[in-house]
Parts: C-alpha cells; structure tokens; sequence
C-alpha cells in the first residue's frame, strides 16, 4: 500500500498515524510488523508525542544540529540551498517498522509517527507501507 501527503516544506511536520493504522485495515494480520518508508532524500520518519511543544524542540533541536543558513557543500554543487534537508533526513532516516499485536499497532500513550519534510519548498510525498505477518 501506498499514500501520498502534502507538505509546505521547510521542516513541515504532519502525523501520519491514522494512514498508517489505515492500511491495517485490509488486512488480516494480528501479530507482525508494519515498514513504513518515505520516498526521497530530504524527508525522514520518525514517532513523538505530536503536541506543539515537542513538534517545536523536535525543530529547533534540528536546527542546531544542520542549521538551515550553515554553508553546505551540496549547495556549492547543486545551487539548490536544500543542503540542510539532506543532512536532516540523512541523521532522521527514511523508513520506521512498529509492531503489530493483536491486529494494532504497538504505539505508546503519547507516541505517533510523524513524517517530516525539510525540503525548501512545498512537496507531494509517497509513503511505502508493506505489513508483514509473524505467523
């Protein structure tokens, strides 16, 4: 299964959990795995608890670690200025896999999967997810 997102952009962070429970529902399994994967090189996955406050120490922790304004030799090369998002969604990964347990993901309380777009402009984003069985 696949879906596809929209995004502003520039570290735009969207929960995605409720599409990723979705695809559960055409299936039959009750204990496995779901992967779930992110096409391109400047977005990543990860799970948070998705309320405002850590969404913004998510965002300012990265920015610390790639500013946005740093100079980047991909954007010496490529003059794109992305240079920032590849670093970001290198650091992030691409690709997340929870647990499956009596037909449910295995998220805690406060936990959800987030997709995050660090690219410099708005972007349509395809989200792989392949659920596996562990009968």
């Amino acid at each position: 299964m696949e879906f596809k997102i929209s995004t502003q952009g520039f570290n735009d962070i969207l929960d995605i959990t409720g599409n990723v429970k979705q695809s559960l529902s055409g299936t039959s399994v009750e204990d496995g795995v779901v992967h779930v994967f992110v096409e391109g090189s400047t977005a990543a996955l990860t799970t948070i608890e998705f309320e405002p406050g850590a969404v913004r120490d998510l965002k300012d922790a990265l920015e610390k670690i790639a500013p946005m304004a740093a100079r980047y030799h991909h954007n010496e090369a490529w003059h794109d200025g992305n240079g920032y998002a590849h670093l970001r969604a290198a650091l992030m990964k691409p690709s997340l896999s929870v647990p499956i347990k009596s037909g449910r993901l295995v998220l805690g309380m406060w936990q959800q999967i987030i997709l995050l777009d660090f690219d410099n402009r708005p972007r349509t984003r395809t989200i792989h997810v392949r659920v596996s069985s562990c009968a």
